[in-house]
C-alpha cells in the first residue's frame, strides 16, 4: 500500500517526508518499547507507537525503520522533526488508538512483521 493510502486511511497528517508518499509499505510493527525496535531482523517494518520522543527517532534509526507513525494524538517536537528529516524518514501524526490504526492498517492488507 503506498504512504500517500496509509496516511488517508489513519486520517493522519504527514509531518515530514512528503517525497516519500507513491513508496510501497506492506509490513507493520507496533510498539512503545523502543527496545524492542533493535530486536528486529531487516524486514523495515513501518513502526506504529504512542512513545513520542527524539529515542524514538534515534532508535528507529538505529533499528532501519524510517517511517513512523505516531498514535493518540501524540505530536514530535521540531526536534524530533528536525532529525528525522536529517534520516530521511517518514512521521505520520495520528489521532487514533494505537489498536484501531493497528486494526486498519491489518484490515486494508498490510502484514505483520511477526
Amino acid at each position: 500500500m503506498k504512504l500517500s493510502e496509509i496516511a488517508k486511511l489513519l486520517n493522519a497528517r504527514v509531518v515530514c517526508g512528503q517525497e516519500r508518499l507513491n513508496e510501497e509499505q506492506d509490513i507493520v510493527f507496533a510498539s512503545d518499547l523502543m527496545s524492542e525496535v533493535l530486536t528486529l531482523d531487516d524486514n523495515f517494518p513501518m513502526i506504529v507507537t504512542g512513545l513520542c520522543t527524539m529515542q524514538t527517532i534515534r532508535t528507529c534509526e538505529m533499528g532501519n525503520l524510517d517511517i513512523i507513525v505516531f498514535v493518540r494524538k501524540k505530536k514530535p517536537t521540531p526536534e524530533m522533526i528536525e532529525l528525522a528529516e536529517d534520516n530521511g524518514m517518514v512521521l505520520l501524526e495520528c489521532d487514533y488508538s494505537m489498536f484501531k490504526a493497528c486494526g486498519l492498517l491489518w484490515e486494508a492488507g498490510l502484514k505483520s512483521i511477526y
